[in-house]
């Protein structure tokens, strides 16, 4: 059968997507990362932490992400009293940075089999396991998928590219003061997988084989940065 695209929309107050996180430190990507959103299409088709073979399928799709809303790189300062000192003999404060995107709005897309991606668009409509865009408080404000009528609606794409999406498909951007601001700043940027002889590859080592706790795994993939006109703006380039 067929490539065909499933464009998602990830939009929420708060979004976050880790790297590099290690203890008291949780940083975040720009955008988001491929394990952030295999891990978002394995909660929503029930796929264990630890299934290999089905963490696999998900991380083959394509994956292209479309700047629709630049975020706000925030931090939580938290501080958790009384921990227990790792020699035992009494108690400690822990502070920890937890950093996130704060109103930033996405339009990743994922080419693949038609068959699969319309399995995987019914299970993101009926999720097998709450959904949650890097942490388990940071939940979509809209849903990820949206019926057409709404002017941007998102959901399978049977025709077409993944270069072809990121140009075409619908600017998510609702709010009418920043869709003005398309005049003057008709650009969006995307991050777009290559293969690694590609002249612009940057590598990113976010591909999970499983998130199995205390043994997780990635691999690497590479990506492309550009910038992508708004659609419908007068600007010209292409992905």
């Amino acid at each position: 059968m067929a490539d065909a695209v499933l464009a998602l929309r990830f939009d929420a107050p708060m979004q976050s997507w880790g790297v590099r996180s290690r203890f008291t430190h949780r940083d975040t990507a720009q955008e988001p990362t491929k394990s952030g959103v295999v891990g978002l299409l394995g909660a929503a088709a029930g796929v264990e932490r630890t299934d290999r073979e089905r963490l696999v399928d998900l991380a083959s799709l394509r994956m292209a992400v479309r700047v629709d809303r630049e975020g706000i790189v925030e931090r939580d300062y938290q501080v958790t009293t009384d921990v227990p000192t790792t020699r035992g003999t009494g108690h400690r404060n822990v502070v920890s940075h937890r950093y996130y995107l704060a109103d930033a709005l996405f339009l990743v897309l994922l080419q693949g089999e038609l068959g699969f991606l319309e399995r995987l668009a019914a299970a993101v409509r009926r999720p097998h396991w709450p959904l949650f865009f890097g942490r388990r408080a940071h939940v979509p404000a809209s849903p990820l998928i949206i019926a057409e009528e709404r002017g941007f609606g998102t959901g399978i794409r049977p025709e077409g590219t993944l270069e072809e999406a990121l140009r075409e498909h619908p600017w998510q951007e609702e709010d009418r003061e920043l869709r003005g601001g398309a005049e003057t700043d008709p650009l969006l940027r995307a991050v777009v997988e290559v293969p690694a002889e590609h002249t612009d590859a940057e590598a990113r080592y976010d591909v999970p084989v499983t998130f199995e706790s205390g043994n997780r795994e990635f691999r690497q993939r590479y990506v492309r940065v550009c910038h992508v006109p708004i659609p419908g703006s007068r600007e010209g380039g292409a992905a």
